[in-house]
């Protein structure tokens, strides 16, 4: 596994699912170009450049270009880093035809082709020999014992999270335990959590 500091940000779900075989850090979609009219997923990318720093990994072709110029002028260029595939030309598996300009996107290539790529960019990461999980990681369970998740008030307690976080509203569970791993320790969150109870 290669532990990586920065949020990874692709295309799609497929290269997200590609990328999350080897890759143990939190892995960002663009859904494409719909990040351009998204206006909560860029909020999320932008707020993650800023604590975390993000590494753009997109396809090879024109898309991938235009999306990669779009982040690149939405945060702040010391918080950006760039994985850039080779070109190679092909399908994928799961499609029938090839692309526009036949070249095979980051789902299609080997994990090896994306590591040298992901190991040229600059980002902070290391060899594991497999997931790790820090002790005083935040956990569902936690979620859940501060009223977070399984209570009526759940959703109303993460929007007042997201909101002081100033995170984007529609984030999922899910994906707000994946970001908030990525920003504050378990102390911090049960910290602001307390801070939000008392209406500080």
């Amino acid at each position: 596994m290669i532990k990586i500091k920065e949020a990874v940000i692709v295309e799609g779900k497929y290269d997200k699912i590609k990328l999350s075989n080897f890759i143990d850090g939190l892995i960002i979609t663009t859904e494409g170009f719909g990040v351009f009219r998204d206006k909560e997923k860029l909020a999320l990318i932008r707020h993650l450049a800023e604590v975390r720093g993000i590494l753009v990994l997109t396809d090879s072709d024109g898309a991938g270009f235009v999306i990669r110029n779009f982040l690149k002028g939405a945060v702040p260029s010391g918080r950006i880093k760039h994985a850039y595939i080779p070109d190679v030309f092909g399908k994928e598996k799961r499609k029938t035809t090839p692309s526009k300009e036949g070249k095979i996107g980051v789902e299609g290539l080997s994990e090896e082709l994306i590591s040298k790529a992901i190991a040229r960019s600059g980002a902070e990461c290391e060899i594991t020999e497999g997931r790790t999980r820090a002790a005083a990681d935040i956990t569902k369970a936690d979620l859940y014992e501060l009223g977070l998740t399984g209570l009526p008030s759940a959703s109303e307690k993460r929007d007042m999270l997201k909101k002081r976080l100033g995170l984007p509203e529609k984030l999922t569970s899910n994906s707000l335990l994946a970001v908030l791993n990525c920003i504050m320790t378990r102390e911090e969150l049960f910290a602001v959590m307390q801070n939000i109870a008392e209406g500080e």
